[in-house]
């Protein structure tokens, strides 16, 4: 009998151990775990001028990333379009991914950085990425692009938001979208915008989508659910869409073509909730907190698409609200958890537990909650512990391609990892950028190089933020004060001896930045380790 169950236990590790992580309960109210944030910034409403564009990637999603150089290719040329892409182990793992087809492939392709979802190219183009899922309804699975191909294909062909758009929109209309429903925030130089795209049903191979130009003034924010509403197609400087936007409505049954027209009524359905709806929690809290003196409410049925904010946003800023858990705010899901705590001259105080924690599993806010209905109240925060990678990336005129688009990359929780600058001209990633941490745990995968201090500090994080922030706001003030060097010692290698020679001091720069962040974060893990060695 031992032996059976010793041979059962071997067998479990040995075949199911990916199936064991998507099994895994995270804290929050959504269905699916895998679900993103992004925030959007026109260039007037950054400190700098600078277009900026974000994406979380939240759920078990690859954490290699490579940076594919441009190519010259001849006539006759094809490229493949697979669908699988997300959770390979490493670069050429074809585990699992299927071929859906091919198409001809561009004369010249730009050099782009391969994320999960393919994120800025050498021309700074950027996106970032939200699944919306939509109505099921909507989804053909015969059709070729799921959105990281459009994604990827965009960045290799094109220089421009308005040319990625509509590039995009020709490659669903000819060879089909097979994905649910997602957002793209899509952003150049000089604009940035909020593209959503579903299928176009069973019966038909094709896609339906609209496209926001965010104001420059504003910023925007999407975050797991449909947001465009209605559309002024006579407005072409700030309105695109597919030519079918209306019929397929009428066509599903989603519109009478009577009432006033919605995109996110007629193609979402709603928010993940289930609530009628254009957002949630995420969405509220980021508009609100960036202007409160438009008195936003939650029992509104739609939020305005992008907000003027009373201030300005650095990239400092869209990280933070990435790093965003309701802490000491009415949503804040550790304010109940208490404890009494002794002062100087007898006086008790009550305070949070230091084992509290905004990233508390599933399992432990049902115990808390069985000790006390109401102890906790789950929200879906901003930063959650199962995010792979994500990237705030801004974009600046001003400045080379090269040196001017910069994507500030941070892997697993946001609220607790450091942000890593990588160049539109880095031409190569450190080693361990080039190994997925998702399937095992693996010390030479980039992701585990954080996430190990990440965690241990979760345990006690009323003991453990202070150092971790402190090491998080001095990667940030690092990059921040250093970028001005690297900007004029890149235009002084250029100059002298070339693009090459500049694109490998970006390179250098990269790995350099990588390297210290690492450091600091594995000796954050040994004194998590010290603090813990007699328990948790």
């Amino acid at each position: 009998m031992k032996a059976l169950i010793f041979k059962l236990a071997v067998f479990l590790c040995v075949v199911s151990p990916i199936k064991a992580q998507e099994e895994i309960e995270f804290s929050q109210p959504v269905n699916n775990p895998e679900s993103c944030t992004s925030i959007m910034v026109g260039k007037k409403a950054s400190t700098d001028g600078s277009v900026i564009t974000s994406h979380t990637c939240d759920g078990n999603y690859r954490t290699w990333i490579d940076i594919v150089p441009a190519a010259d290719y001849k006539n006759d040329t094809v490229t493949a379009v697979y669908e699988g892409n997300m959770h390979t182990e490493f670069v050429n793992d074809m585990t699992n991914r299927k071929l859906k087809g091919e198409i001809p492939q561009a004369k010249h392709t730009y050099q782009f950085v391969n994320t999960s979802y393919p994120c800025l190219n050498e021309m700074q183009l950027a996106m970032g990425e939200t699944t919306i899922t939509g109505r099921e309804e909507l989804q053909n699975k015969k059709g070729m692009f799921m959105i990281e191909e459009l994604q990827r294909i965009a960045l290799q062909r094109c220089a421009t938001a308005r040319e990625a758009i509509t590039l995009m929109g020709n490659l669903v209309k000819e060879y089909g979208y097979g994905d649910s429903g997602e957002c793209l925030t899509i952003a150049d130089t000089k604009e940035v915008w909020h593209f959503e795209i579903f299928g176009e049903g069973p019966d038909k191979i094709g896609g339906v989508w609209a496209a926001v130009r965010i104001p420059d003034d504003h910023v925007g924010v999407s975050a797991n659910i449909p947001r465009i509403s209605n559309l002024n197609l006579k407005d072409k400087d700030n309105y695109m869409a597919s030519d079918n936007v209306y019929e397929v409505g009428k066509k599903m049954g989603f519109w009478d073509g009577k009432k006033p027209f919605r995109f996110w009524e007629v193609y979402g359905g709603g928010n993940y909730s289930g609530e009628m709806k254009s957002f949630s929690i995420r969405e509220f809290f980021i508009l609100d907190k960036l202007a409160p003196s438009l008195n936003l409410s939650y029992d509104s049925e739609e939020l305005p698409l992008s907000v003027k904010p009373e201030k300005q946003l650095s990239v400092a800023d869209v990280s933070a609200m990435l790093r965003e858990t309701y802490e000491g705010t009415e949503y804040d899901m550790t304010k109940n958890l208490k404890v009494a705590k002794k002062k100087k001259g007898g006086y008790v105080d009550t305070v949070i537990s230091n084992s509290a924690n905004p990233w508390m599993t599933t399992d432990m806010v049902n115990m808390l909650n069985g000790i006390k209905e109401g102890a906790v109240t789950r929200y879906r925060l901003v930063a959650v512990p199962q995010c792979s990678y994500s990237t705030v990336i801004q974009l600046r005129d001003w400045l080379p391609n090269d040196v001017g688009g910069v994507l500030w990359l941070s892997f697993d929780n946001p609220g607790q990892s450091p942000r890593i600058p990588v160049f539109a001209g880095t031409t190569d990633l450190p080693e361990a950028f080039s190994i997925c941490g998702q399937h095992r745990h693996r010390e030479d995968a980039i992701v585990w190089k954080y996430r190990t201090a990440n965690k241990l500090a979760t345990v006690r994080w009323g003991l453990t933020k202070e150092t971790m922030n402190n090491a998080y706001q001095h990667f940030m003030e690092k990059g921040k004060t250093e970028m001005p060097f690297v900007e004029a010692r890149y235009k002084e290698i250029q100059a002298k001896e070339g693009q090459d020679a500049a694109r490998k001091f970006l390179t250098g720069y990269t790995a350099d930045f990588t390297g210290a962040t690492i450091l600091r974060w594995q000796e954050m893990a040994d004194e998590f380790w010290k603090m813990f060695a007699r328990g948790f």
